[in-house]
């Protein structure tokens, strides 16, 4: 039997590459599994769910935040059972393979969209064949490929985030990104798509996310998949698109504003509003386009956005990150990601000057001639302590005043402090974060100790049913109010349970 195998980061996602590749099988469909562990999984625990299955192939998906894992499975494995035929392919091997010990490793490599070629190579090994060991897989036709969606199961369906995909490719050509290298763009068949996702509906799938990278690029095409998804919206019902920032013509903002609380979510990457920056990595991006359309999402939909920065980026400071910061920040009211620049394999980024990246995944820079190593290190502390902090939505009020009139100077203040605090962003409960918070905006702002108490009193009771006391707190607060509060969000969680 042939065993298709990968690490996801978590349970939640369920490996799409996977569920193609079995799909277009063809006639070993039926001889042909899917085995998928987390990367947090024992080593040994894997290759044992590996070996029990007894397979003559096991082709192997291998991403960026799975290579050291897998590569350690495929040793293991190649140890136990020389004779096992080991294929290996996904992004990770597909580009700049030299140095990578896992291609080493494995019997055969397919570099670049396996959907036909992994088929075409297993059947070929079968019977007998001696196959290239590199295998440089052609663009298959769209309209040749097997979609993929009847291989989620029913539990995927009712417990797992549902990729999908009504194109691929993008059109522009960012140095950082693996999907500038992904030319020309190519479109499913709409009708044949929508016919699948109203299947996936009909069978319980509920959360839909969407990998095309450049989603409204076809303004008729998205058009019609968003109006699909409006004319069936029923509670619980979630999809999630990635967009281009400076396009949101009046269809596409006609329909994001008919949308309901919480059924949609746009990824917008803006990455930088610094347009030297942008040049310097070949991104074409309109900032005045970009900005209005934010604008409107935030003011006039009801749209979930999530924001993307980078860190990084070529002639790139901490005060010119603060300003695309400043300047996005306000706009969204979902999450700002802050992330640092990767060097993915086949990308141009690595041709900069200065730009010193980590050889070990995920590949983050290290320093850039305008930003040193103690730079990046500060915004590695900023990118997760805004993470915890801000993008877990429990501290509104009390980070209004951490921000201030600047808020990546006010932000990083308190980053700063928190690393010299307890040198830690992880392992806080929530009741820690408040009380770091009020030391922090009291001791070492001056604030007014009163109104930073009622800032964090209403972030941490507010519309929710804690009940748990803040001590630290109460010398500040009208404790027979706050002793109300408790009480009545302690009698609404009971009802809640008993409900």
């Amino acid at each position: 039997m042939i065993l298709l195998v990968t690490l996801n980061a978590r349970h939640a996602h369920a490996s799409f590459g996977l569920r193609y590749l079995r799909a277009n099988m063809g006639e070993l469909r039926s001889e042909t599994e899917i085995l998928e562990r987390e990367i947090s999984d024992a080593r040994l625990e894997v290759v044992e769910a590996i070996l029990a299955r007894s397979p003559r192939i096991v082709g192997f998906g291998v991403y960026i935040w799975n290579v050291l894992e897998t590569t350690a499975v495929v040793a293991d494995l190649k140890a136990l059972r020389p004779e096992l035929t080991i294929v290996i392919g996904g992004p990770e091997v597909s580009y700049e393979t030299d140095d990578l010990e896992i291609v080493r490793l494995a019997d055969h490599v397919v570099q670049g969209e396996a959907d036909l070629a992994f088929g075409e190579l297993a059947r070929a090994l079968l019977r007998g064949e001696r196959p290239p060991r590199v295998i440089a897989a052609p663009l298959p036709p769209l309209e040749m490929i097997a979609l993929p969606y009847g291989e989620y199961t029913d539990r995927d369906l009712a417990h797992r985030v549902v990729y999908v995909e009504a194109s691929r490719g993008c059109p522009y050509s960012c140095e950082f990104c693996l999907s500038s290298l992904d030319v020309p763009v190519r479109g499913f068949a709409l009708d044949s798509f929508l016919a699948a996702m109203d299947e996936l509906r009909r069978r319980g799938a509920r959360n839909f996310k969407f990998v095309d990278r450049t989603f409204n690029l076809s303004v008729s095409t998205s058009s019609a998949i968003l109006r699909s998804f409006l004319e069936r919206m029923e509670p619980g019902l979630h999809v999630h698109f990635e967009l281009i920032p400076d396009r949101l013509p009046v269809e596409l903002r006609e329909l994001a504003a008919r949308f309901p609380e919480g059924s949609i979510q746009f990824e917008i990457g803006i990455q930088t509003f610094n347009e030297a920056a942008n040049r310097a990595v070949s991104r074409i991006q309109d900032n005045e386009k970009a900005c209005e359309n934010l604008r409107f999402l935030r003011d006039e939909t009801r749209v979930n956005v999530h924001a993307d920065l980078i860190f990084g980026l070529p002639g790139e400071t901490l005060d010119s990150f603060g300003e695309s910061f400043d300047r996005l920040l306000p706009l969204v009211r979902g999450e700002v990601q802050v992330g640092i620049l990767k060097r993915l394999r086949g990308t141009g980024i690595g041709r900069h000057e200065g730009h010193v990246f980590s050889h070990v995944p995920p590949y983050e820079v290290l320093a850039t001639r305008t930003a040193s190593f103690d730079d990046t290190a500060r915004m590695k502390r900023f990118a997760r302590t805004f993470e915890v902090f801000r993008n877990g939505g429990d501290h509104s009020g009390a980070l209004e005043r951490v921000f201030g009139p600047r808020p990546f100077r006010g932000f990083l203040e308190l980053s700063d402090w928190l690393h010299r605090r307890v040198g830690r962003t992880h392992q806080l409960a929530l009741t820690t974060r408040c009380e770091l918070l009020f030391e922090f905006l009291v001791r070492e702002r001056k604030d007014d100790p009163r109104a930073v108490a009622a800032a964090i009193v209403e972030d941490f009771y507010g519309e929710r049913d804690r009940c748990e006391r803040l001590p630290f707190l109460e010398d500040y607060v009208d404790r027979e109010a706050l002793t109300r509060r408790q009480r009545e969000n302690r009698r609404r969680a009971h009802a809640r349970k008993d409900a």
